[in-house]
């Protein structure tokens, strides 16, 4: 039996768990996986699932629905299972950080983890989330070059933790960042110097000064309020994101589009990140195709 692997003390710790012999029967039956809650929405067996069958490696990538108070326990499992790694989505990555073994500098500094191998009963994590925001960049807008630029960035959750670190380590010029709690955007600006905190209410006149805006809010997402923001005053020339996939072009998009912007959509981030996640786990890049992309588009 799976169970026979566990020890006394994890075994009087199975209360803790919804569904506990499920998540024991999937990590032992799986290669990968991501983890969150709610999960069964997530697009990440799409994209991993197809990899293994182009690159040739046997197994598979599943969802593992794990409760927030759950995943002390879960993580044991995990250690104990012969799962190869798995992503970590919401609302687990700040979690993660305490849980895992070892973390490496990316996660530190980002300040969550999204990706785990798994080795020798320990868990190493560390974040792709600023590989797959830059890699998007690179890919949807090639030209561009964030050296001595100016960004504008929305938001100040997870995601603008990644976008942060990923623009600095390109070498970007400055940072303007902007949330409608201000005291949140005052918070992480202190992990990253350099970063200037300006007022939500600001963000249409300090447009005219940025080549770079990225939306990391969820403004705009299916079920979600617009993202209020007239690009009246944004620079033709500028380069418009959203992270936001869902719808794939927003309304943030379309209106830099008719300005003239160049823009780049959300869903390659999400491609990405779980490129670097693949070769961390496996040893190769797998490709990213129009056909795989095409396939995502379809799901949305």
């Amino acid at each position: 039996m799976v169970d026979e692997c566990f020890d006394p003390a994890l075994m009087n710790r199975m209360n803790t768990l919804d569904e506990t012999d499920d998540i024991s029967a999937k990590a032992h039956a799986l290669t990968a996986a991501v983890i969150g809650h709610p999960i069964a929405h997530s697009r990440s067996p799409m994209i991993h699932n197809r990899w293994l069958a182009e690159e040739g490696l046997a197994g598979q990538y599943g969802v593992i629905d794990i409760l927030p108070a759950a995943l002390p326990a879960a993580c044991d499992i995990l250690r104990q299972s012969p799962m190869t790694g798995f992503n970590a989505t919401l609302p687990h990555k700040e979690m993660l950080l305490d849980l895992c073994d070892e973390v490496d500098a990316t996660a530190r500094a980002i300040g969550a983890v999204n990706t785990v191998s798994v080795r020798d009963g320990r868990l190493y994590g560390t974040n792709t989330d600023a590989f797959g925001f830059m890699e998007n960049l690179r890919q949807g807008a090639p030209e561009f070059d964030p050296a001595g630029k100016t960004a504008l960035v929305l938001g100040a959750g997870g995601a603008a933790r990644a976008v942060l670190f990923g623009l600095q380590a390109a070498g970007i010029g400055q940072i303007l960042l902007l949330n409608r709690t201000r005291s949140k955007a005052e918070a992480l600006a202190e992990a990253f110097p350099g970063v200037q905190v300006a007022e939500w209410a600001a963000r249409q006149a300090l447009l005219k000064d940025v080549q770079l805006l990225v939306n990391t809010t969820s403004l705009g997402m299916c079920g979600q309020p617009d993202l209020e923001l007239d690009l009246g005053g944004v620079s033709p020339e500028a380069l418009v994101t959203d992270l936001v996939y869902n719808p794939l072009q927003t309304s943030l998009l379309n209106h830099a589009a008719a300005k003239g912007c160049q823009t780049v959509t959300g869903l390659g981030m999400l491609v990405y990140q779980a490129q670097k996640a693949f070769e961390i786990w496996f040893g190769v890049r797998p490709a990213v195709t129009d056909e795989l992309i095409k396939t995502l588009e379809d799901s949305l």
